[in-house]
C-alpha cells in the first residue's frame, strides 16, 4: 500500500520475525568487524528505550538515555564508527548521507519490519531453540509477523546453535527451513569473553576461569529478552546462580539498585560477584548509578558470534561481495 525507498548505497538490514532475543547485537558487531577495515560504514537503529526523539548522531558524551543501550555499545566498542538513531529509517539514512557523503554502507538494526526502506540485503535471525518455523504469531507465540515474511530474507541465520553442530542436525534444520533458491542459510554460535569490571578501568586482569575454578557464586543481573543461553553457559561452571531478572531494556532505578544489593548480600558465601550482560552494562554505566554501584563487585561478560564449519568464509564472502559490487562509484576506496 505504501512506497518503499531504495538507496544507491549498500544497506544491510539485520532483523528477525520474533519479538527479540535472537542475538541481533553481536551479529551487527560481527558485520562491523568484517567491514570496517575496508569500508566507511555507519549503523542506524531506532534507539529503543531512549528518552530522546528524532535523529541523533552519537558522540563520546552520548548515554543510553540519549541513544539506547545497543547503539551506545556500538559507539563505545568501535572507534570512529558512525552511530545514529532515528525512529524513521528513511530520514535517518538521508541524514547520515547528508552528514557523511562518503559513506559506503549502512547497517540497519532491527529493520526487517520497517518497510519504508527497501534494503539491498535482508538478514533474518532465528534462535536455534525457538526456530520461527515452530512459532506462532503474537499473542499466541512470539512472531511479529506471519512466517511467510521470511520470503523477503536474502540470508537466514540460525543463531545460538550448540558449539558443536552435528551434520544430521544441520540437515534437519535446513529441511525445516526449506529456503528458496535465492536464499542462503548459515549457522552461528556464541563465544563468551572474560569478565570485565563495570566500575573499573579497562579489562579485568583475572580471566573468567579464575572465578570458575574457585567456585564463585554469581548473582546474574539481566534485563534482556532471553537469558537461557547465558544461564546454560554458567550453570556447570560456578557454585550457584542467583537470577535477578528485569524486562528487556529495563531502565534501572535507585530502588532496583538497593534490591540488587540486598539480594547480593544475602548470598551466603564469601566468593561471590554480580555478573551482568554487556547490553545491561551500557545502562548501568550511567552517572546516576555510579555512586550506588561503586562498592559492588559488578562485572559484565561480553559476547561475540562465530559461524560453524565453512559458513564463516561463505558468509564473509557474500557480505563483502555485496558491499563491493554495489558502490555508487566503480572504484571502491578504502576508508
Amino acid at each position: 500500500m505504501f512506497s518503499s525507498k531504495k538507496f544507491d548505497i549498500p544497506t544491510i538490514s539485520i532483523g528477525n520475525l520474533s519479538v527479540g532475543g535472537t542475538g541481533k547485537t553481536p551479529h551487527i558487531e560481527y558485520l562491523i568487524r568484517l567491514l570496517k577495515q575496508e569500508f566507511y560504514i555507519a549503523t542506524l537503529s531506532r534507539g529503543y528505550g531512549r528518552k530522546t526523539k528524532g535523529f541523533i548522531l552519537a558522540d563520546t558524551q552520548s548515554s543510553a538515555s540519549d541513544i539506547g543501550d545497543e547503539p551506545l555499545q556500538f559507539k563505545k566498542k568501535f572507534s570512529g564508527l558512525r552511530v545514529a538513531v532515528d525512529g524513521k529509517r528513511v530520514r535517518g539514512i538521508q541524514e547520515l548521507l547528508h552528514e557523511f557523503p562518503s559513506l559506503q554502507t549502512i547497517l540497519l538494526d532491527d529493520a526487517f519490519q520497517h518497510r519504508a526502506v527497501n534494503p539491498g540485503l535482508n538478514i533474518v535471525l532465528s534462535d536455534f531453540s525457538k526456530l520461527y518455523t515452530n512459532d506462532q504469531i503474537l499473542p499466541t507465540g512470539n512472531l511479529r509477523e506471519f512466517k511467510s515474511g521470511i520470503k523477503r530474507a536474502d540470508i537466514i541465520i540460525v543463531t545460538k546453535c550448540p558449539d558443536i553442530l552435528l551434520p544430521i542436525e544441520r540437515k534437519r534444520l535446513l529441511t525445516e527451513i526449506n529456503p528458496n533458491a535465492n536464499q542462503r542459510v548459515y549457522f552461528s554460535y556464541i563465544k563468551y569473553g572474560d569478565f570485565i569490571r563495570l566500575n573499573g578501568e579497562g579489562s579485568n586482569p583475572l580471566a573468567k576461569d579464575y572465578y570458575f575454578e574457585r567456585g564463585f557464586s554469581i548473582a546474574l543481573l539481566t534485563g534482556i529478552a532471553n537469558t537461557k543461553p547465558l544461564e546454560y553457559y554458567l550453570k556447570d561452571k560456578v557454585k550457584n546462580i542467583t537470577p535477578i531478572k528485569y524486562n528487556d531494556h529495563h531502565h534501572f532505578t535507585s530502588s532496583d539498585i538497593e534490591n540488587i544489593r540486598k539480594i547480593f548480600n544475602n548470598i551466603a558465601t564469601a566468593n561471590k560477584i554480580i555478573l551482568t550482560t554487556e547490553k545491561d552494562a551500557m545502562r548501568l554505566k550511567s552517572v546516576e548509578y555510579s555512586e550506588a554501584l561503586k562498592n559492588l563487585p559488578l562485572f559484565y561478560i561480553p559476547i561475540e558470534i562465530d559461524f560453524h564449519n565453512k559458513d564463516k568464509n561463505e558468509f564473509n564472502k557474500q557480505i563483502v561481495n555485496y558491499v563491493r559490487t554495489n558502490q555508487k562509484h566503480s572504484s571502491v576506496h578504502t576508508k
